[in-house]
Parts: C-alpha cells; structure tokens; sequence
C-alpha cells in the first residue's frame, strides 16, 4: 500500500506516515521529541484498534487547548501523596497520554511491593484510550480496574430518566491478563456511545445507530448533530440504568474521589477536556493461586469460543479481540481518515506553526 492513498472521500495512511505527521504536529506546538512522539504512538493506535473517535480526529482539540493554555504540552506525572498502596498522582494538565502511562509505570512498580494498589489519577488533558493502560497492566502480568470522568466542559450525557445534559462518557476499564496471549479488555464508555464515535459520524455525514442520542425534546434521534448544533439534544448511557448507575460510580469513583472534580455546575467549565482515574492495580499472585486462575482464564475463554455463532455472527469474540483484529488489517491497508477529519488535522498542523510545504512534505506518497 502507498502511504497515503485517496478512497471515496476517505484518506488511507499508513502508521508510519500518521506517526511522523502527528508527532511534528505537536513538537510544533511546543512538546519535546520524546512527549509528542508518545502522544502520537498513542492516537494512532487509537485508530489501528479501531477507535478513531480516540485517534487522530483528537489532534485539533488538542492543539487548539495548547494555545488557550489549558493543555500544558510538556507536563509529567508528579506523586503528590504515598500512603504505601494508596497514591495520589497530579498531572499538571499535561498531555493525559503521557501521565497516564507514567502513572501507570508508577502502580506498576508499587504493586510489586504490595500486591495491590490505588492510585487517583488527576488534572489530565484527555487521557485518551483508557485500555491502552489497562493492556500496559495485562501484558505485565496484572489486572487492573479503571473509573474514569470527564469534565471541564458542558455535560452531554442525560441520566437514565431525564432529557437534560447532566454527564458525560465516563469512560470504565476491566483487565485481565492471560499467560502467553493477549489480555482480555474491557474498555468502554458508558455512556450508548463515544461523543468521538458521533463527532466522527458527524465529520462523515453519517447517521448514529438506534438508541443512542435524543433531540432537545428527548426523542430518538440518528442524526449526530444534535450534539453540536443548536436546539442541543444529549447521549442516553447504555443499558438504561445499568450503564447509568455505571457511570454515575465513574463520576464519584474517578470525580469526586480521585480527582475531586465532578460535572457538577460549581466547578469549571471552560470547553476544554480533563479526565480523572481511580486505577486498581492487582496482582494475581497474591492470592496464592495464579497457576489455577490462569488455568481457569483459558479453560473460561475456549468454552465462550466453543458457542455456535448466532445469525449474522461468524464467531464468538472476547473483548479486546476485534481492536486485535483491526490493527491486524489496518496495518496493512493503511488508516482510514475522512476527508473533514483530515482538512481539521491539516489547519491544526498550521495553527501548530507547520507551514503548507511542511505538510505536504510530511504527507505526500
């Protein structure tokens, strides 16, 4: 596949390509080599696993809160209280890509000492994919438990029963390490769908799928602008009020604990993204019986894989498979971006300070 290539509208690039073009992005915009090369492996990794609401679409939100200082691009993980298996971890508004594995790297190495550990993670930028941390904990050999809220601006999320804006996505993560494979990775919002999923089907001009947004008078809606054009209309959370009482254990776990920040109208909103993270680090060996637990984990996994596919359905997966499958495929035939994807990430590459031949030189074949 050539490394950048025109498809119906949509552009497909390759990693390497995408790599390159964001990490100049944001060594433009201000952050050191080694910071926008992490921030850049982070998005387009996103998009490889499928989740391009969390790619690359990201980067004008990215570099227009750079300018408006409400992202500070060279900001690292600070430990700002230690109580052993309990840490308190600031990330001084940088990029949450990067305090969130440093973050990571830190439980990493507690949990070692103490076989468990709680770390609250606060005042991060938009921390991006929050399987990528939990992947971190299950290829180490350890499972991992993530709440994780969202404020600094407007809520879009309406409570199960109500019509009016009172959350957001919410973001929870469970996983579970197997021996010799891939973890097992849940990684969802709680919320019927990722505000990126409608802002990507908003750039495409495509519909929302059923029951997941509803218009200003809390009707059934697909059309994703009721998110971004007056009269507002608002996400309802998955699964009614399972997926409401979810996220509102997200709101108080990630927010109120961890972060001490909620969507709650007395603190901030200044249309930027700040997450917060309650992460439960666990270590199978101290219960004594890592050996069976693996045993288990595989025995449990071949005999969900053994159900007869349902109509429609060519097999059963586990969560974190099709992100497996995805990056298999896009890897080779390259990262699709649609074209008001692409026309957004190439006037933040100008606002970061690359000029016209930069970005032709970073993008051309």
């Amino acid at each position: 596949m050539s490394s950048v290539q025109l498809l119906r509208g949509t552009m497909l690039i390759s990693q390497e390509k995408l790599t390159n073009f964001t990490t100049k992005i944001f060594t433009a915009a201000g952050s050191t080599e080694a910071v926008a090369t992490e921030v850049a492996e982070h998005l387009v990794t996103a998009n490889l696993k499928g989740h391009d609401s969390h790619g690359v679409g990201m980067i004008p939100t990215y570099v227009r809160n750079i300018k408006v200082g409400n992202l500070q691009p060279d900001a690292h993980a600070e430990v700002i209280r230690d109580n052993g298996a309990v840490l308190l971890i600031d990330g001084k508004m940088g990029f949450g890509q990067v305090v969130g594995h440093e973050a990571t790297d830190i439980a990493l190495e507690r949990v070692k000492d103490t076989g468990i550990v709680a770390v609250g993670v606060r005042n991060c930028h938009h921390l991006g994919r929050i399987g990528s941390y939990g992947e971190q904990c299950g290829l180490a050999g350890f499972v991992s438990v993530h709440f994780v809220n969202v404020v600094g601006h407007a809520p879009q999320v309406s409570p199960y029963g109500g019509r009016e804006r009172r959350m957001t996505t919410n973001p929870f993560c469970c996983v579970v390490p197997r021996e010799g494979e891939m973890p097992i990775v849940l990684d969802m919002a709680t919320s019927a769908i990722a505000l990126g999923k409608v802002r990507v089907a908003h750039m495409k001009g495509e519909l929302v799928p059923d029951g997941v947004l509803v218009d200003h008078e809390g009707l059934p809606t697909n059309d994703p602008s009721v998110m971004y054009e007056e009269p507002l209309g608002a996400m309802g959370p998955f699964g009614k009020h399972k997926g409401y009482g979810l996220a509102v254990m997200c709101e108080l776990l990630g927010g109120a604990l961890a972060g001490e920040w909620t969507a709650q109208p007395g603190n901030a909103r200044e249309n930027t993204v700040v997450n917060h993270m309650l992460m439960f680090v666990l270590d199978p060996n101290a219960f004594g019986g890592v050996e069976r637990f693996n045993s288990e984990v595989t025995d449990m996994v071949n005999y969900l894989r053994s159900t007869t596919p349902a109509k429609n359905f060519d097999r059963v997966r586990i969560p974190g498979e099709p992100e497996q499958e995805s990056m298999a495929q896009r890897c080779v035939n390259g990262i699709p971006i649609d074209d008001n994807s692409w026309a957004g990430i190439v006037t933040a590459a100008q606002t970061a300070g690359l000029s016209s031949d930069d970005i032709a030189g970073l993008t051309a074949d």
